[in-house]
Parts: C-alpha cells; sequence; structure tokens
C-alpha cells in the first residue's frame, strides 16, 4: 500500500526497433524496486501466440525482466489487447504474471479501477466486434496453432499495420472515443476512482472530479510514456528515459 504503482502500454515489441525492448527493459529494471503493481495494458508484443509448448521466442529479455519482478514479489499484470489476446499458460505459469483479456476491476494506487485495452468497446464498428469474436473463438485458434508457427509469424506481421500506421487523425479519434467511454464510466459507478484504457497510443491523464480519473499510458511506439500512481497524491504521466536518467 505504500509503494506506487505503474502503467505502461502499446510497446508493440517486433514492430519497434530492438532498442525499444532494451528500453523498456531498462524501466522495468528501474521502476521494480519501488513498486507495488506494474501493469501493461495491452499489445506489449505485436503479435502473440501459444502454441502449446511452443512460444514466440524473439523477446526472451522482456519476460524474463517480468518474471524477475514476479520473483520479487510484485504483482504483474498484463491485458491482451487486440495485438496479443492470445496469451495463456505459459504467460501465467512459466512468467508467473496475471494475464487478462476485457474488463478488469482491480485496485491501483489503492483505490478501485476499471481497465480495459480498449479495442472494440462501446456499442459501434460491429465490423470489428463480429471479427474479434471470431478470431478470439476456439475453433479459429485451433484452426491457427495448427499452422507451423513460422508461417503463422508470417501472417501476423503481414496483416499487422503497427509500422506503417501514421493517421494520426484517426488515432486522435479513437483516444477521443476512449476518453469519452472512461467518463461515462465514471459517471455511472460512483465508486470508481480510475477508468484506465490502452489503445489510443495518446497519454492521457484526465481529471474527471477530485480524486477521479481518466488514464491512458500512451505508446512506446512515439511517446515512450508510462504513468506513475503514488499511493497518496496525483497520478501522473511520465516519459522514459527519466530526466536524471537522460543523456
Amino acid at each position: 500500500m505504500n509503494k506506487p504503482d505503474f502503467i505502461a502500454s502499446d510497446v508493440h515489441l517486433g514492430a519497434v526497433p530492438d532498442q525499444t525492448e532494451r528500453d523498456f527493459v531498462a524501466f522495468l529494471e528501474h521502476v521494480g524496486p519501488d513498486a507495488g503493481t506494474v501493469l501493461i495494458n495491452g499489445d506489449l508484443f505485436d503479435f502473440w501466440f501459444e502454441y502449446g509448448t511452443v512460444i514466440p521466442g524473439k523477446h526472451f529479455r522482456v519476460l524474463a525482466a517480468m518474471s524477475k519482478l514476479v520473483d520479487a514479489g510484485i504483482r504483474v499484470i498484463l491485458m491482451g489487447g487486440n495485438h496479443d489476446a492470445w496469451g495463456g499458460r505459459f504467460l501465467r505459469e512459466d512468467v508467473g504474471i496475471e494475464y487478462h483479456t476485457g474488463l478488469l476491476r482491480t485496485m491501483l494506487g489503492g483505490k478501485q479501477a476499471l481497465v480495459a485495452h480498449g479495442d472494440g468497446l462501446g456499442k459501434g464498428d460491429f465490423r470489428y466486434r463480429a471479427l474479434k469474436t471470431i478470431v478470439r473463438s476456439r475453433a479459429v485458434i485451433a484452426l491457427f496453432r495448427a499452422i507451423h508457427p513460422e508461417v503463422g509469424l508470417r501472417i501476423a506481421h503481414a496483416v499487422s499495420r503497427t509500422e506503417t500506421r501514421q493517421d494520426d487523425g484517426a488515432m486522435r479519434s479513437r483516444a477521443q472515443f476512449l476518453e469519452d467511454w472512461g467518463k461515462a464510466r465514471l459517471a455511472e459507478e460512483p465508486g470508481l476512482s480510475y477508468v484506465v484504457c490502452g489503445h489510443a497510443h495518446f497519454p492521457a491523464c484526465v481529471r474527471v472530479n477530485p480524486g477521479r480519473y481518466y488514464l491512458n499510458a500512451g505508446d512506446w511506439i512515439r511517446h515512450n510514456t508510462f504513468i506513475e500512481l503514488p499511493p497518496q497524491g496525483e497520478p501522473v504521466v511520465r516519459k522514459w528515459p527519466l530526466p536524471l536518467q537522460a543523456a
């Protein structure tokens, strides 16, 4: 209860330079000694899929860093985003993190929080919501698991638009939609102190009422931002590297 919690999201490992993973590992190692909870709110990986006992091996550094935090008694939560919603036994049992998809109600900063990555929220975007239901179905997962992992990775890379997406207008519209959704949840549930989303790729710390906030940690593609939730006081958006560590 006396330690701050930290939130990051949308690192998209696999679609960013290798240095980004090293920077994110440095962030985890830096906050670890002081953290109560580390929440990674979706799309840590640009693609993640567990083929039974076979997993993507490229991002072992960040997996090892998360496991080290767990071994130190720190709560590590990973939300499945629209790029990495196919996690399972390896993440939960071998790495030791809490892995969730959908909505998560939990305590952050000693207060009630509602956490969602942000894809498919609200009542619109019926085509995406239908596609999301299909691709996360047991039948499709079983079919994809039957494909050789190298082929599956090539397919995932071919359909990802992370590396080429530059449409700030569309992304800002998404960010505003999620902020409005978060504000509506806070209005509906007076007991909530925080609504936390990712997916928008724009950091936000919006004070709705005293002690009540909509939060978005941004991304590690362009912003390298995270949110610190102190046990007392107000949440704050910070940028990595921290000023004292800057060259």
